[in-house]
């Protein structure tokens, strides 16, 4: 059993590390760790038409299996055509209207918005777009290795009329 400090025992005791007394706990700088959201870094792989920014990866905090950081894009503006190679991208819209065009002539499209999640699997040719003209796209990215590998496609001829995709599986039916 272990107090807290609350006044009860739980049966949850922390793991034991040998360490000298008074030595700093195992976990001090080697934890959890708070990334303000005003100090991002921007040397991370970018771009044209987003501004990346990494909040965790190897360099800064060590990550060993995720990257994670934000893009942002201005209004009524598009991203050049990408990839990220053989990482899982998680995008999560915190804010505008985003419009996800994919493929490899760009055939499919979709939107999200606001507490929206995109997923993007490895090798797929996308292209991020702000489809608000007067509010900024803002978006979380996670992705599943800690190094942010961006493909850019620049030479892709972005099909005229794109067909609009709707997420269907077994329980969440087209509209």
């Amino acid at each position: 059993m272990h107090d807290i400090g609350d006044g009860h025992t739980h049966d949850h005791d922390p793991p034991a590390h040998d360490h000298d007394e008074g030595a700093a706990a195992p976990w001090k700088h080697d934890g959890v760790r708070v990334i303000p959201g005003d100090r991002l870094d921007p040397n991370t792989a970018q771009t044209p038409g987003m501004f990346r920014q990494a909040a965790v990866n190897a360099a800064r905090v060590g990550a060993q299996k995720i990257w994670a950081g934000t893009v942002a894009i201005e209004p009524d503006a598009k991203t050049g055509v990408h990839h990220h190679g053989a990482l899982e991208s998680v995008i999560y819209i915190v804010s505008g209207r985003a419009r996800m065009r994919w493929g490899e002539r760009l055939e499919y499209v979709a939107e999200a918005g606001p507490g929206d999640f995109i997923f993007v699997p490895p090798y797929v040719p996308h292209q991020e777009i702000n489809a608000s003209t007067d509010e900024p796209l803002h978006c979380v990215l996670v992705r599943s290795d800690n190094e942010a590998v961006v493909v850019n496609l620049p030479d892709i001829e972005a099909a005229e009329q794109p067909e609009t995709v709707y997420w269907v599986d077994p329980i969440h039916k087209q509209p």
